[in-house]
């Protein structure tokens, strides 16, 4: 069960992890818009999952922005020490957030649907 502490802690790593990769380092393979949208930080603080959404209509641009992002990990934890007052900063592991991919499969299925046969209305719109 987690606390009110790593409750605390993945909203602030959240912020100042996009903060950092947005702001404070140059990472040269992000290209893409992206957002974090959630941090899991282990009981014990050791780990911390990210999952990030990258957006972007090229699948190769958005692979290498997360690549990019993936491979800076150490930069990002040094700078994630720097920005906070814990003890123990934990390692980062980056992950695809699949969330707004599955939205918009769910968003494409449902324009698909039908309500309805609409040839059995009658011309004053009811159905008879």
């Amino acid at each position: 069960m987690k606390g009110k502490r790593t409750d605390r802690l993945n909203s602030e790593f959240r912020k100042i992890i996009y903060d950092v990769i947005k702001n404070k380092l140059n990472i040269a393979g992000v290209t893409e818009m992206f957002s974090i949208t959630e941090v899991d930080v282990s009981p014990d603080l050791k780990h911390a999952k990210v999952y990030i959404s990258v957006y972007s209509t090229s699948e190769e641009k958005e692979k290498a922005t997360f690549d990019a992002i993936c491979k800076a990990s150490p930069e990002i934890r040094r700078e994630l020490a720097h920005s906070t007052t814990i003890r123990y900063v934990p390692e980062l592991r980056f992950y695809k957030d699949g969330a707004s991919a599955y939205g918009n499969k769910i968003d494409t299925i449902l324009a698909g649907l039908t309500y309805g046969d609409n040839s059995n209305d009658d011309d004053n719109g009811n159905n008879g």
